[in-house]
């Protein structure tokens, strides 16, 4: 059974920010506290999926499809609560939109959260029946691969519905999406050195890494490779031992929980996100901080709190768009030179951020997101001209 979940609102209307608030206790107002929670930040449509033979728990969120259909991850987590998972999948969905906005793909911003511990309660049965009610949206979302699913899954998935990218290649997929990825993070690199020291050379400049996942790992052979100084961390100190050895003299290591704290031109999150918080953001001694992780700041303030220690941000949803490009591009007929050339465009698209933040004052995130806003007025203006509709035979 789908229970669905609406907003009228007009999907481009700006919203005062939100910060993240504690779960009401008990569930008696549960569904008065969805209407608040999606008031808040405009989204259109709030989706529970239920299956019990399989076990299925699952919320769909889609923040605004102005720019086209909501596109975004499935992500698996044991959350402890349903209200936990809500805010999670409003909270993603919404950075969706923002990251579809500043990539000019043709699709606007959701998510889909399933509950349940990715290590014991997957089946292909499970993700059968997340296929069928992905399917009954038609075409309204499409999602593939985030934390705790992998692109094997979904190929159970695909089975019921089309509504799916990111499968392994042999079935019909684009392949690894880290490639993208770890470009776009060195266009956006190269964006903040030009802006910074008036250069894209990145040799002789010190990176602090955190994390070298499969995203990490190609900065790390790209930023060694370029002449840059690496210092790495990740909790999985075997990774970072092996990265030292291939690297030599190129690559300090350092502690997963101190590595921000390190004197650098830029810190790189490459892991989980909320790594600029309260805690973490007096520490920082770099100049800018750049990475592929995504929900950096753990709260919208924190991006005016570097504004203010004259830190450079780049906005994570544009740095780390190489990916959502890439498996965009699926639904279009994939195209490897197309998908690299939109990704190298994220370079000119981060400077005219880092041009209007720098001519108003403003924090860098705050200048795009609204780069963001007018856009979607743009397209939204744009779709009052109506197509027409095939003639009837």
């Amino acid at each position: 059974m789908a229970l669905k979940v609406l907003n009228s609102d007009h999907p481009t209307k700006e919203k005062p920010s939100r910060e993240e608030v504690p779960a009401r206790e008990g569930t008696a107002n549960l569904m008065d506290d969805v209407f608040e929670q999606m008031e808040e930040d405009g989204h259109e449509q709030v989706i529970f999926f239920r299956h019990r033979g399989s076990g299925l728990k699952s919320i769909i969120a889609i923040h605004d499809t102005t720019m086209g259909p909501a596109l975004g991850g499935c992500r698996m987590v044991p959350y402890a609560t349903t209200g936990e998972a809500l805010r999670d999948v409003l909270r993603l969905s919404r950075g969706m939109t923002y990251k579809c906005g500043l990539s000019d793909v043709d699709f606007g911003g959701g998510k889909a959260v399933i509950i349940g511990d990715p290590l014991t309660d997957k089946s292909p049965e499970l993700f059968r029946a997340f296929g069928r009610f992905i399917g009954g949206l038609n075409g309204r979302f499409y999602t593939g691969t985030d934390m705790g699913t992998m692109p094997e899954d979904f190929v159970h998935a695909a089975r019921e519905s089309r509504c799916f990218v990111g499968l392994p290649v042999t079935h019909g997929g684009s392949g690894d999406t880290s490639i993208p990825t770890a470009y776009g993070v060195i266009q956006g690199f190269r964006a903040t050195a030009q802006h910074l020291w008036g250069t894209t050379d990145l040799s002789g400049l010190t990176f602090a890494i955190q994390g070298v996942g499969k995203v990490g790992a190609r900065l790390v052979a790209q930023l060694v490779e370029e002449g840059a100084r690496l210092i790495i961390a990740d909790v999985n100190t075997d990774r970072v031992r092996e990265l030292k050895e291939e690297y030599g003299d190129s690559v300090e290591t350092a502690d997963v929980k101190t590595v921000h704290r390190y004197p650098c031109d830029i810190f790189a999150p490459c892991a989980i996100g909320g790594v600029i918080n309260d805690a973490t953001i007096d520490e920082l001694t770099c100049s800018a901080v750049v990475g592929s992780a995504n929900n950096q700041l753990a709260r919208e303030r924190h991006g005016d709190a570097l504004h203010e220690r004259g830190i450079l941000y780049a906005p994570d949803y544009l740095v780390n768009a190489g990916g959502l490009i890439q498996v965009a591009d699926e639904l279009n007929g994939y195209h490897k030179d197309r998908v690299m050339e939109k990704t190298r465009a994220i370079y000119e698209m981060l400077l005219k951020i880092y041009q209007l933040s720098r001519e108003e004052d403003l924090p860098v995130c705050r200048a795009a997101d609204r780069l963001v806003l007018e856009r979607l007025r743009q397209v939204a203006d744009l779709k009052r001209i109506l197509l027409g509709f095939k003639p009837h035979r």
